[in-house]
């Protein structure tokens, strides 16, 4: 299984293709939008036709997905929570809800700093749901668990005060390096993953 962008949205227009007969008006036009990229026009059917049909599975992730797309975390993370509510085994509402997530917790904004640690630990939760329930070590979820282990590493490291608080940077991104290392075992001459192992192993260093 190969968690690609393009394949989630080839297999997931196939769905939608499927069930046209019984889509809603809004949900049609919604369906179009998203399928030409114009994930603007997008929200605003799709959040009609959720109006008209709330739990409706395939309404759901069009939303989401559009959130995520326009850069409207917040609300993608709210779309992919309804889904996981009415789907909770669709590991893909799992993997965008994280990595919305982990966008939210790396935003520079002073309001965000009190709440920043705990959406880095709910992103590293669901990308850890995700390839649960997708039953595999997929590449693309392990990369991007290993990157919030990294950034919460680093979040965490400007707080140090006491040896207890360093040695929990150091597990971060101990774990890290441990999900980039995976992904060497199936893709070995990831360029872009040995540099993040570099990378994180200098921040370590950089603790002694």
């Amino acid at each position: 299984m190969k968690f690609l962008t393009k394949s989630y949205l080839l297999l997931f227009a196939i769905s939608i293709g499927l069930q046209a007969n019984a889509q809603s008006n809004f949900e049609k036009q919604g369906t179009q939008a998203w399928m030409k990229g114009d994930f603007k026009n997008a929200v605003v059917l799709l959040e009609k036709a959720e109006g008209k049909d709330p739990g409706n599975v395939n309404v759901l992730k069009m939303l989401g997905y559009s959130y995520f797309q326009n850069a409207d975390f917040e609300n993608a993370i709210a779309a992919y929570t309804r889904l996981i509510a009415v789907k909770p085994t669709d590991y893909s509402a799992y993997y965008y809800r994280g990595k919305a997530r982990l966008n939210i917790a790396n935003a520079p904004k002073e309001a965000l700093n009190q709440m920043r640690e705990s959406f880095y630990t709910a992103a590293i939760k669901d990308f850890s749901k995700a390839m649960e329930i997708s039953g595999e070590e997929d590449v693309q979820i392990l990369q991007n668990r290993g990157v919030a282990y990294k950034d919460y590493g680093i979040f965490k490291s400007y707080k140090i005060k006491k040896s207890a608080e360093k040695a929990a940077c150091v597990a971060l991104f101990n774990n890290s390096i441990a999900d980039f290392q995976k992904i060497l075992t199936m893709q070995p001459l990831k360029k872009d993953v040995i540099s993040l192992i570099d990378y994180v192993k200098a921040q370590i260093s950089s603790l002694k």
